[in-house]
């Protein structure tokens, strides 16, 4: 490896057994492993692989929840110079098996399946624990989406498992954090946060899976200075907070670092007022990595509603011809970055020239800070007026019984399509009652038509909606046909 080379994922992890070994590395549940135990895991798995012919650059898909097995696995991977492709352990089968024929990987793990080789969840073998030969995979990770087409895809990182110096310094982390893991570990921001985290020598506090008052009590009990969040965490545990506000010590935050979904103006104010507004920093980005935007708190407050400028990368907001609007004028949102961050497998960017877009829309202020509305193919269309679902979700959300909601447009033969809420309420709340509040928050017509209440949330624990489900079904239930068929969030 030339002397200039960053040093890879592997090294960075083995040096920090050998320098702490028995530095604690991640907390899960009942179950704490320090440096050298994982280090040692690690490379009796890694040699598991190599058994089974994983090779550098071939993918190992990693079908495991969130556990400290997971994080064995990652590691292996990248020991052996492949490619680490997480999914759900809970996904559909149907949906999970459309993506491993994707991806086509030289593995599975956690999975027992007769199509590709396999290894079953908890699999650790008696192999030697001895360091193996560095290797250096060409992409570091490969996490799947269904992005706005509906058809799954692989993003595959443009960054070999390299560690270029003062990474950590971008997102505001310290080697002497201790990091919270709240999301689920098949999605990106969590992945990437918590891997960083790992090569800084950070201990990592893991939950299973997210639960508001666990979440709280963790930040507690292990005095957590830095955490990833979406709004979805953000607005669960400011309610439990809300609901015993003596129980809940979060003193210890030095960073919330949130992002993934529109943030609701109230929301992002609740937790500035909570932990003040150097603690709060959004980013505003995509697996892709194209371009990122960052905004502190600080910022926020005198540019309320932005997400931010640019800090890797360039955004521009493009017209549907290609040409960009003015300022304050909202378009799609387009990035570009000086070198490539990623390629797809089985989807092709959405490109004017080298621009290329998520299917985002927003706009820009004279500042250069962006303001996004929504998603291209979410934007309600009713009466001739856009709707956004993302600000109509916000009014709902601010409402003290709501927990999670979705808002999407429903066919109407006389509006062409009508406002349609889907509601999760933590307490009883009344169709009449919400409208009444929404009534001074909303502009009439933004207010919806109709409301449903569900007992389920809506949104995944990574804070992901899937309208096109939630619209089919509202159709269903009501009775109605959809004018055309609509993509997912």
């Amino acid at each position: 490896m030339p002397t200039d080379q960053p040093p890879s994922f592997a090294r960075i992890l083995s040096g920090l057994a050998e320098s702490g070994p028995d530095q604690p590395a991640i907390v899960c549940g009942a179950e704490r492993v320090s440096r050298a135990e994982v280090e040692r895991r690690a490379n009796r798995l890694a040699r598991a692989y190599l058994e089974r012919g994983v090779q550098v650059g071939d993918f190992v898909s990693i079908v495991l929840p969130n556990s400290i097995e997971f994080y064995v696995a990652l590691i292996a991977a990248w020991k052996v110079g492949a490619i680490p492709q997480p999914l759900s352990a809970r996904m559909p089968a149907g949906e999970r098996d459309e993506i491993l024929k994707l991806a086509d990987p030289r593995l599975v793990v956690g999975l027992d399946t007769t199509v590709w080789p396999s290894l079953p969840a908890g699999y650790l073998p008696a192999h030697s624990e001895a360091p193996l030969p560095d290797r250096v995979s060409p992409a570091w990770k490969a996490p799947a989406s269904g992005g706005s087409t509906g058809r799954p895809k692989l993003i595959v990182a443009g960054q070999p498992s390299v560690l270029p110096a003062d990474t950590g310094k971008l997102f505001h982390m310290r080697a002497d954090d201790r990091q919270l893991v709240a999301g689920p570990l098949y999605h990106n921001s969590p992945l990437t946060f918590s891997s960083l985290g790992l090569f800084l020598g950070q201990e990592l506090v893991v939950l299973p899976s997210f639960d508001a008052v666990a979440a709280l009590e963790a930040i507690a009990e292990h005095r957590i200075t830095w955490v990833n969040l979406v709004p979805t965490m953000m607005l669960r545990m400011l309610r439990a907070i809300e609901a015993e506000p003596d129980r809940f010590d979060v003193s210890s935050l030095r960073i919330v670092w949130h992002m993934a979904a529109p943030c609701p103006d109230w929301l992002k104010q609740a937790w500035i007022e909570l932990i003040g507004p150097e603690a709060v920093i959004e980013m505003y980005g995509s697996t892709e990595s194209i371009a990122y935007t960052v905004i502190t708190g600080t910022e926020w407050l005198t540019h309320r509603g932005s997400v931010g400028r640019p800090l890797s990368g360039e955004i521009a907001i493009l017209d549907p011809a290609g040409a960009p609007v003015p300022a304050g004028e909202i378009g799609e949102v387009f990035m570009r970055s000086a070198a490539p961050m990623y390629h797809y497998k089985g989807a092709e960017a959405r490109r004017h020239g080298d621009w290329e877009s998520v299917g985002d829309l927003g706009r820009l202020d004279e500042e250069g800070f962006l303001y996004l509305s929504d998603r291209r193919t979410d934007l309600i269309l009713s009466g001739g007026a856009n709707i956004y679902p993302a600000e109509v979700e916000a009014a709902i959300t601010e409402h003290p019984a709501v927990l999670t909601c979705a808002v999407v447009g429903l066919p109407d033969v006389d509006l062409g399509q009508r406002v349609h809420a889907v509601v999760q309420t933590a307490e009883k709340l009344t169709e009449s009652e919400l409208l009444s509040y929404l009534a001074e928050r909303l502009v009439r017509y933004k207010v919806p038509r109709s409301v449903e209440f569900v007992d389920e949330p809506l949104r995944s624990d990574a804070g992901k909606v899937r309208r096109g489900a939630i619209r089919d079904a509202a159709i269903e239930r009501l009775g109605a046909t959809p004018t055309r068929k609509d993509s997912d969030a």
